[in-house]
């Protein structure tokens, strides 16, 4: 079996890039995007890396405490040129759900997307008083 000498690493890398080649492996290929959440005083604010979709394909929910995020891409490409026609086709879909440590004001979240990152801020709600409830223990 012979190897293929690769000069550098982003000679690989390069390799790896060309999509209609190598789709499983390509940079694109997207399962489970990146999330990072952050909690301030008043609000958690969650990023997430969604690089190439469509702001309309994506889905922000939250409910019961957990936040979901759902997206999908659906594109068709067509390159021709003098000795060549490539025609391409992707479909791709993610979900993440992500357990919130406190209670949200649910009415209140805003979602923005800008350069391929989807921001969600999430006011966070009054926390209730924990109550005490002593209760009895009955002998049977």
């Amino acid at each position: 079996m012979a190897l293929i000498p690769w000069k550098s690493f982003s000679d690989l890398e390069k390799f790896f890039e060309d999509d209609w080649f190598l789709p499983v492996f390509s940079k694109h290929t997207l399962t489970k995007p990146a999330i990072n959440l952050k909690e301030t005083e008043k609000e958690f604010v969650a990023e997430v890396e969604v690089p190439g979709f469509d702001p309309k394909n994506i889905e922000v929910s939250v409910e019961n405490g957990m936040l979901r995020v759902k997206g999908m891409i659906d594109e068709e490409k067509e390159e021709r040129e003098k000795d060549y026609w490539r025609h391409e086709f992707r479909q791709s879909s993610f979900e993440r759900v992500i357990s919130l440590p406190k209670a949200v004001k649910e009415n209140q979240i805003e979602a923005t997307y800008e350069k391929g990152i989807l921001k969600i801020v999430m006011p966070k709600a009054k926390e209730e008083k924990a109550t005490k409830v002593k209760i009895k223990v009955k002998e049977k």
